[in-house]
């Protein structure tokens, strides 16, 4: 049977307000004390029951975390930084995947809400619910942090890289190398993908060679699928339109689907196709070759989020900040 706070307390022969000041550490307690209690702690494996200081503090200890995906090693970056701040404080994670659907999406931050949470992050949130009144509803009675999602609420704070001089780079880089005929794969329904995209077409106008076949939607674009989805999308494109030289994909999964698309096409990287791919996960340097990129700082996007959310707790939701953190290009072998 689970030790209780009363059994700890009979143990170290201290009072229950003893025992609750040395876990909390938010009372100074002598040493001796301390060190009796932090021993009878471990002896009887007591851990605090976080419902009942919830209670007492009448606020909740819990986040939750929203997600499009955890296939797509980048997400799981950005939650490292997350877990990284909290596990500083007495807050502690919920993790929800809604797998790049705006219902489901709903579904999580009502499950979230239902729960009492001091606070909800979402990464990549849907474009529809993010431009309808859903996101500002929630932010106007729960503290709410988007990582590189569209908000134009006052109620809702941000943190981002600036994606749109993120792209730039990435067709500029392309552009530096000689390449005009410039592939560019997306997926649906994510904002960071409509910004990416907004550049590509404003670049290829400006050397007049915007061309409506040369923008390839896969769909989800966060899935386990998404590689061999980029893959069998990418075989068939560049065998219709040759002249393709250049690729800007807008994550490493999709980058890495054009790689195998070449290796199945026999085209030589970067000789026959050169490819820039967005976000810098660990699997962009296992693949050959080794996938050239934007970094897009993943574990400094979950710390940032993390420490905004913790900003709006305290100041009871009244204020909002945003965040934008800067791009770099990594320069590899595609």
């Amino acid at each position: 049977m689970k030790a209780t706070i009363v059994e700890v307390a009979k143990a170290a022969n201290v009072s229950v307000a003893t025992v609750s000041r040395v876990i909390n550490g938010n009372y100074p307690v002598k040493l001796e004390t301390k060190e009796k209690v932090l021993k009878i702690v471990e002896e009887l494996n007591y851990t605090p029951n976080t419902q009942a200081r919830d209670l007492i503090k009448q606020q909740s200890s819990t986040i939750g975390v929203v997600v499009p995906s955890i296939s797509n090693m980048f997400f799981p970056s950005v939650i490292n930084g997350i877990e990284s701040y909290f596990e500083k404080t007495e807050f502690s994670i919920i993790l929800c995947i809604m797998d790049s659907d705006k219902d489901k999406e709903k579904n999580r931050i009502n499950e979230l809400m239902s729960r009492n949470v001091a606070g909800i992050i979402v990464i990549d949130p849907t474009t529809e619910n993010s431009k309808s009144s859903f996101f500002n509803n929630i932010a106007k009675v729960t503290p709410v942090v988007f990582i590189n999602g569209y908000t134009n609420s006052p109620n809702i704070s941000s943190v981002a890289n600036d994606e749109e001089v993120g792209a730039r780079i990435a067709m500029d880089y392309l552009m530096e190398n000689g390449h005009k005929n410039i592939l560019f794969i997306r997926g649906e329904k994510s904002y960071s993908y409509d910004v990416k995209e907004k550049v590509y077409r404003e670049m290829m106008n400006e050397i007049n060679n915007l061309k409506e076949e040369y923008i390839v939607n896969i769909g989800k674009g966060n899935s386990a699928q998404t590689v061999n989805q980029t893959m069998e999308e990418g075989i068939k494109i560049l065998n219709s339109y040759p002249e393709i030289s250049g690729v800007f994909a807008c994550n490493d999964l999709m980058g890495i689907g054009i790689i195998n698309a070449c290796k199945k096409n026999n085209k030589i990287i970067p000789k026959d196709l050169s490819i820039v791919g967005y976000d810098n996960i660990e699997l962009g340097e296992m693949v050959e070759p080794k996938l050239t990129t934007i970094d897009q700082n993943m574990f400094l996007l979950g710390e940032n989020s993390a420490i905004l959310l913790k900003e709006k707790i305290e100041n009871g939701n009244k204020y909002s900040k945003k965040i934008l953190l800067n791009n770099s290009l990594i320069k590899r072998d595609t």
